[in-house]
């Protein structure tokens, strides 16, 4: 593979899976946003000059706390994955010995280690060559940095509020037929193989219990509001001709486990990469907390009035923040078009025949 373009301040920072020193194994670079990012690209720490930049960067690891700034070191020598661990909560090396990463930053052998800055969006903010002393001043930018959690309120999130989706009997019929029904844990999509989808149950990232909505005269007056309340307002607002809709359940956020959704997208698997508007409905407002975030934008979380949806991009990293009282009942279908039906119907083919392979 020959390297990408050279990449320059205001591009956006290129998206990749890769090993990683995280428990897991590899690591989404796309989970990081919501924070400024340190990237150091070199091809192996026994270079005296990049042992020396990343002792700079332990020295300082005070400002790597994992929710304002995160550093990751982008090696290509195999022998550093004895070498190099994360120390936590927010330095980790990428184990990029097939240089999929480095080619992909636009980075050839033999070119001086560079450092990238990269802001909460995952664009390029700022990018140095290596050299004496650049590491420290790299550091002394970040303390420079307005921390995230103080962005300024005014950057907007394109995302859409709309009122009286669902009405306030048809909310408690919803909640009732909630109440009655077997529920389940609500898994997280991951995919341990390319092309291979699979739900794993992670406290610690999600707690919801879900039931499906199955009642069919439920089920057709759930989408009869949407078609006729929310699809409208997609088309004239993003100009998107949703004609499909999926994942109709019901869900509830508990107080009593303080109920939470990491943040994560919605469309970055083979099972879920068809997925275009997620649609938040609740269902009630009698609970504190509960709110949903978009890490990129910064800003306070939104929360719809009881029979209000929230309709945004399945592409944005969101967060539900912890239920601190009582307890968030939603309805969360996402909404597709024809094009990603055919997407959908074309990957579960392509996984049906990994499967049998």
């Amino acid at each position: 593979m020959s390297p990408a373009r050279p990449l320059f301040v205001g591009d956006p920072a290129p998206w990749f899976i890769q090993r990683c020193t995280t428990p897991f194994g590899t690591y989404s670079f796309d989970m990081a946003a919501g924070r400024h990012i340190v990237l150091f690209f070199f091809a192996s720490s026994a270079d005296p000059a990049v042992a020396a930049a990343l002792e700079t960067v332990m020295r300082n690891r005070a400002i790597m706390d994992g929710t304002n700034c995160h550093f990751f070191g982008i090696s290509t020598d195999p022998a550093d994955e004895a070498r190099l661990h994360e120390t936590l909560p927010g330095i980790r090396f990428f184990r990029d010995d097939d240089r999929k990463v480095t080619d992909l930053y636009g980075l050839s052998p033999g070119d001086v280690p560079r450092w990238f800055i990269i802001d909460p969006m995952l664009r390029v903010s700022a990018t140095w060559t290596d050299g004496p002393g650049v590491a420290q001043r790299m550091m002394d930018l970040l303390c420079r940095l307005p921390p995230v959690t103080t962005r300024p309120p005014g950057i907007p999130v394109p995302a859409l509020m709309l009122p009286d989706v669902f009405e306030p009997e048809f909310c408690q019929r919803l909640i009732a037929y909630y109440a009655a029904q077997e529920t389940r844990q609500s898994g997280v999509f991951t995919e341990r193989q390319p092309g291979q989808s699979l739900s794993v149950t992670d406290l610690g990232f999600k707690r919801r219990r879900d039931c499906t909505l199955a009642d069919r005269t439920l089920v057709g007056q759930v989408q009869a509001r949407i078609i006729r309340r929310v699809a409208p307002e997609i088309r004239k607002v993003f100009q998107f001709n949703a004609t499909q809709m999926e994942r109709l359940i019901l869900a509830c956020y508990d107080s009593s486990d303080r109920g939470c959704f990491g943040a994560h997208r919605d469309n970055t698997v083979a099972a879920a990469a068809h997925r275009r508007f997620a649609v938040s409905i609740n269902l009630n407002d009698d609970f504190e907390g509960g709110e949903l975030s978009f890490p990129e934008f910064g800003g306070p979380g939104f929360r719809p009035p009881a029979g209000g949806a929230l309709i945004f991009s399945c592409g944005l990293l969101h967060a539900v923040a912890p239920v601190t009282r009582g307890r968030r009942f939603a309805c969360l279908p996402f909404i597709y078009d024809d094009a990603a039906a055919a997407l959908k119907k074309a990957n579960r083919a392509a996984a049906a025949r990994t499967e049998i392979a």
